[in-house]
């Protein structure tokens, strides 16, 4: 049995899209911030299925709130609301949710089960998160380094940036976005933490491995981290707070950045762990900014995706 031919575009990773459609869709991003919720409604008519098998709040809530601002419904389904959660194929779920809806939106924890989806299904697909990558969080993230320091640094990577922490899905895909825009990255994570090692070696000298939190963040016109241990992880958490102890973000770090510099965090935090409380509620924090952002670039995303040309 072969899947059906690819004639619609998956957002499974960044790197998906090419350099100048992330561009063009962080200038929409900011156009529909602008616009506000009483704007056209460019997907009039359509349905978007919102598929999570993991808890969410401003995934879940920001692609909600862009289906009804673009005027497009939105349909929330768990795996204990379908057949998928009873043993129910992937490749048939997909195959009958394309014959209802035009995209699908998939949280999950594998990222091969992204791939099966994407693969049966005839509609777009969209990577809410998984395990591997989580791109349209970094869609919002860029969108805010680009709202506080220059659209035009964005576009011509002139930027530092600083990961500090865990190797997650969420390092992985700004090593995806160093790759497609150029700008330096410095990932500092505790040994045996460290982000995919296909990627870093296909960012090569756009990415640099640092030896410590102070060396990735000193200079650094953005700052960012995430918790140390995200949902699955559980049962790790006291041995990664043990790895990770030396791996926050706080004011002793932050003085070494560049004096203009961000905070980034795709929230929930955890306060006193991965950031210092000052840092999160500081002067420097884009923190709300960009949990906002999600809202406004996932319209922008879905408008590409699903909106006639």
């Amino acid at each position: 049995m072969t899947a059906p031919a690819a004639t619609k575009r998956d957002l499974l990773r960044l790197t998906d899209l090419s350099r100048a459609e992330l561009l063009d869709l962080l200038e929409r991003a900011a156009e529909w911030k602008l616009i506000g919720k009483r704007g056209p409604h460019p997907l009039a008519g359509r349905a978007v299925g919102l598929v999570f098998e993991k808890a969410s709040t401003r995934t879940r809530v920001s692609f909600a709130v862009a289906c009804s601002q673009l005027g497009a419904s939105e349909m929330m389904l768990s795996p204990r609301d379908m057949q998928l959660g009873r043993g129910e194929p992937i490749r048939d779920t997909a195959r009958v949710l394309s014959r209802y809806l035009d995209a699908l939106v998939v949280r999950t924890f594998a990222h091969a089960k992204l791939e099966d989806m994407a693969r049966w299904a005839t509609v777009p697909v969209v990577n809410a998160l998984t395990d591997a990558s989580h791109p349209c969080q970094v869609l919002a993230d860029l969108m805010t380094v680009a709202e506080r320091l220059g659209q035009d640094r964005v576009s011509r990577g002139e930027l530092a940036v600083a990961w500090v922490g865990d190797g997650n899905n969420m390092a992985n895909s700004w090593i995806e976005a160093a790759i497609l825009l150029g700008f330096e990255l410095r990932v500092a994570c505790p040994p045996g933490y460290g982000p995919d090692p296909e990627l870093l070696r296909r960012a090569g000298g756009k990415v640099r491995v640092a030896a410590s939190p102070a060396e990735a963040m000193r200079g650094a016109h953005v700052v960012n981290t995430d918790v140390w241990a995200s949902m699955g992880q559980e049962a790790e958490v006291e041995e990664r707070r043990r790895a990770f102890r030396d791996y926050i973000v706080d004011r002793k770090g932050m003085a070494l950045a560049d004096p203009a510099a961000i905070v980034l965090h795709c929230l929930p935090a955890h306060r006193g762990e991965e950031i210092e409380e000052e840092v999160l509620e500081g002067p420097q924090s884009a923190v709300f900014d960009e949990a906002e952002n999600r809202l406004h670039a996932q319209k922008a995303l879905l408008e590409f995706l699903l909106a006639p040309p």
